[in-house]
């Protein structure tokens, strides 16, 4: 039964819930999930009845790699135009990297600099990682105290001299700080030294990007931060794995109870090496695409658990820094919009189901942030939701994409999977294209 207070229904004969697909009505009550009853339930007068008929409610998606730069940095993209791309996309919340934004999100003086730019913008409800750098030990309790979700570190250079790398006595040093007070730590994990000993060869042959950036320089800094985790017991994750290499090592930890979880993104699971043109830069992300062979491989990874979620890591640029030589162009690929119909093209190939894809891409980045309201369609849970027609196909055309600059490795591609709407606790904020004003709220970690 629905409680008293309820004010909306939502029906449709493909419910993904976490007991999985099913016809059911969600009943919503002030913006909460208040029961998902059996389908043919009566409306309560008073309350609005939308019914989707065949389309998929889907809860709505948590992109937990979201690079928006604003402030500093708005040419390449911000919050107004990301969170717009996030709904158009039926992604509901989303958390800001620290990096790319001037100023970064390495003290509470700049953490609230951020909150006071995004929260008139927020199209989804928005969080916000912190970073780890070398001078900044001393302030990563603050933020965590002031709400962050934890804390981002690279291996090797970040891009941006705001923003440097931590050697392995820094990433030590702040990895314990953070297991001190029950936080994670985020990683950028690809090893310097690799790097450094990789041909580099300017131009623009994807083949010598690629060479530049090999699979080892993966391998060993996820081996390196692992004995790490295992020695200070501290939580870690980590971000964007393209190497398949790693999935054994990543697995034995797990399997010995080290607190280690990992992601991947739609780009490393749906394009490969062998289909970028020379000169197509948009396809520039580091680690890079790789092989299909070992996209195969990470698919495994995924069907197994030992890769735990897909996010987007949306790090977008001006079109100019898109220059045609792999070695100078801005590394990053723009995929807010397109994520869930990316990767629900390649998943229903392999065998996947849609259940698959709302685990991977809205439970686990929602439990890996701690996100308890999020992530799921039940009873107590957040009424994010997106409505999906996973049948339907649609051309890329980087003209309809919402976000800042309308640069996309997936332009031209058919994809399936056409979002109808997307509702953020019970409101509908898009619409077949069409978005409201912003309604997001600025979410903090659960105490």
């Amino acid at each position: 039964m629905s409680g008293p207070d309820v004010n909306l229904i939502l029906r449709s004969t493909r419910v993904v819930t976490p007991e999985g697909t099913r016809p059911a009505a969600v009943a919503v009550a002030g913006g909460t999930i208040d029961a998902v009853l059996p389908y043919d339930t009566g409306t309560p007068a008073g309350a609005r009845l939308e019914d989707f008929g065949d389309d998929v409610l889907l809860p709505g998606l948590v992109d937990t790699h979201v690079h928006v730069n604003d402030p500093g940095r708005t040419a390449w993209e911000g919050f107004y135009t990301a969170t717009r791309a996030a709904a158009a996309g039926g992604i509901t919340t989303l958390l800001d990297m620290p990096l790319n934004s001037l100023p970064p999100t390495t003290t509470v003086e700049h953490l609230r600099i951020k909150q006071q730019v995004a929260a008139p913008k927020a199209h989804v409800d928005t969080g916000f990682w912190g970073g780890a750098i070398p001078s900044n030990v001393k302030d990563l309790r603050p933020l965590y105290e002031a709400g962050v979700f934890g804390f981002k570190c690279f291996l090797s250079p970040s891009g941006v001299e705001e923003f440097p790398e931590l050697d392995q006595e820094q990433l030590a040093r702040s990895m314990a700080e953070i297991a001190g007070f029950g936080g994670l730590l985020i990683v950028h994990a690809e090893d310097p030294h690799h790097l450094a000993e990789a041909p580099q060869r300017p131009g623009p042959a994807y083949a010598d990007f690629l060479a530049s950036r090999p699979r080892d320089a993966e391998n060993t800094a996820i081996e390196g931060l692992i004995a790490h985790a295992k020695r200070l017991d501290a939580r870690v994750h980590v971000l964007h794995l393209s190497s398949s290499d790693a999935l054994p090592l990543i697995a034995a930890a797990k399997r010995e109870g080290v607190r280690i979880t990992v992601e991947s993104c739609p780009h490393f699971l749906t394009l490969t090496a062998e289909e970028v043109p020379d000169g197509a830069t948009e396809f520039k992300c580091c680690p890079p695409i790789r092989e299909a062979a070992n996209q195969d491989i990470l698919w495994a990874g995924l069907a197994d658990g030992t890769i735990d979620c897909i996010v987007s890591d949306h790090s977008p640029c001006t079109t100019d820094l898109k220059t045609p030589d792999f070695a100078s162009a801005w590394g990053g690929i723009s995929s807010l919009q397109l994520g869930l119909p990316a990767i629900w093209t390649e998943a229903r190939k392999r065998g996947h189901s849609l259940d698959d894809v709302a685990r991977w891409m809205s439970a686990a980045p929602a439990e890996l942030a701690g996100l308890t309201r999020k992530g799921a369609i039940e009873a107590g849970r957040d009424a994010d939701f997106a409505v999906l027609a996973p049948d339907a196909t649609f051309t890329v055309d980087p003209a309809e994409l919402f976000h800042r600059n309308q640069v996309t490795a997936y332009a031209g591609k058919t994809l399936h999977g056409v979002v109808r709407s997307s509702w953020l606790r019970g409101v509908r904020i898009a619409s077949d294209g069409v978005l409201a004003e912003p309604a997001g709220r600025l979410l903090e970690r659960d105490r």
